[in-house]
């Protein structure tokens, strides 16, 4: 399923900002606060794909 892909592929760009931000960074906790809305987008698709499929059953 292409959605949950692209969801992975997010979360794992993010790893990078999210230890950035731990170490006091405060831009990259600004651009993990965006990223986290994407991903949030991003997990309702596969939730609304998930009851496409399981519609169609």
């Amino acid at each position: 399923m292409q959605e949950y892909e692209s969801l992975k592929a997010m979360v794992a760009e993010i790893e990078a900002d999210i230890n950035k931000a731990q170490g006091g960074n405060k831009a990259a906790g600004t651009r993990v606060r965006k990223q986290m809305q994407q991903v949030k987008q991003a997990a309702q698709s596969v939730r609304s794909r998930i009851l496409e499929i399981r519609s169609t059953d």
